[in-house]
């Protein structure tokens, strides 16, 4: 997540498709339900399969629950104490373990006291609505050098792996080239198995795993700072959406199952060479959509494919938006091809810091002025 303005654009280009964006369908519109308001800096909204609460992960370290359409005052967690909070750093996200029902494993990530950024595994208590703090458990530290581009998202991919994101260690320009290195843990997705070993396992198929070509936990590289990305279960589609440094923004979409893919950063930004008039692009993956900076936009914010059945209209639609601009637009990827870009006017939200998906595939939105959106039909 990037915080600081830098731009927004009225034009959306997309590879593959026309670079105009489209009017809402005329048989559906959208709002924004508000449904919490005064919270702390949320960031994430996300629920346990199966389950009717909704989680709001706060940025300052705790995370609140919804639950029959009332925000409860005790917090889920609080891990204040022990957070690194402003400017990007924070708790970040959480993600309930496939079969938290019956082991109530739940996995948070967050900056630490050093702005060292940590994955850890906590337990909820016998009231359901409480976590234990003490139950923590360390599943992966890694030094993050400073306090900008700490990715933050963790979330479990179809697979059953625990899916990370992590920015590129800060700075403009990717200064240590972190995300080029195979070497490090910054710059990069990583897939592991919290499921076999002590405190996780390495997932056959991993690109690097058993070699000496890179570190075994990662699954992509040449990412700057990947503010959220998505599984589309239903289409086998992995959604990266992708800070850009000063230009473009981008939205890069493959096969899930595709292991080793290079996001271009930073030798690319978008789909332009960085800082050069020409680069090597054999072997990078190019965005399916990318925006530049104009019109007061700045930061990519990623958000979920539409998976419910409350709008079926918009179903198979990945939504996003921009943390400056505030817009909210969709498009549906098929074929290999970016179709049905919308815009969407679902009014003044605010910065939008992220979005959200109950068990049911109904999207959220979190919004910088301290309250949750439910999309809803208009």
């Amino acid at each position: 997540m990037r915080l600081e303005a830098i731009c927004f654009l009225a034009v959306l280009t997309a590879c593959g498709a026309s670079d105009t964006i489209e009017p809402p369908v005329a048989e559906v519109t959208l709002r924004a339900q508000e449904i919490a308001t005064g919270l702390g800096n949320p960031v994430y909204v996300a629920a346990p399969p199966g389950d009717a609460r909704l989680f709001i992960v706060e940025q300052i370290g705790r995370i609140r629950i919804i639950q029959n359409n009332q925000l409860l005052e005790t917090p889920f967690l609080d891990i204040t104490s022990r957070v690194l909070f402003g400017g990007e750093r924070g708790l970040l996200s959480l993600a309930f373990h496939p079969q938290y029902a019956t082991n109530r494993f739940f996995y948070v990530y967050f900056t630490g006291a050093g702005g060292e950024l940590r994955i850890e595994r906590f337990t909820a208590s016998a009231t359901a609505n409480v976590a234990d703090p003490a139950s923590s458990k360390l599943i992966l530290g890694v030094t993050h050098p400073l306090s900008n581009h700490n990715g933050g998202l963790a979330l479990f991919g179809p697979d059953g792996m625990l899916y990370l994101g992590l920015g590129d260690g800060g700075g403009g320009g990717d200064p240590d080239r972190n995300g080029q290195n195979r070497n490090t843990l910054l710059g990069s997705l990583l897939r592991i198995d919290v499921n076999s070993g002590d405190p996780y396992g390495i997932p056959a198929g991993n690109p690097y795993a058993g070699t000496t070509n890179g570190q075994p936990e990662i699954w992509a590289i040449g990412v700057r700072n990947p503010w959220r990305f998505a599984f589309d279960r239903q289409a086998g589609l992995l959604y990266v959406a992708d800070v850009g440094q000063g230009r473009l923004e981008e939205v890069n979409v493959v096969q899930a199952t595709r292991a080793g893919v290079n996001y271009g950063w930073n030798v690319m930004e978008g789909s332009s060479c960085y800082n050069a008039t020409t680069c090597n692009q054999q072997g990078l993956e190019l965005p399916a959509v990318e925006y530049d900076h104009s019109g007061n936009a700045c930061s990519v914010t990623g958000g979920f494919v539409y998976r419910g059945s409350a709008i079926p209209e918009i179903a198979g639609h990945y939504f996003y938006s921009d943390y400056c601009a505030g817009f909210v637009r969709s498009f549906r990827f098929q074929s290999g091809v970016v179709t049905g870009q919308r815009s969407w006017n679902l009014g003044s939200l605010g910065n939008i810091s992220s979005y959200g998906e109950d068990a049911s595939g109904e999207l959220y939105i979190t919004s910088g002025s301290g309250k949750v959106y439910r999309i809803v039909r208009g």
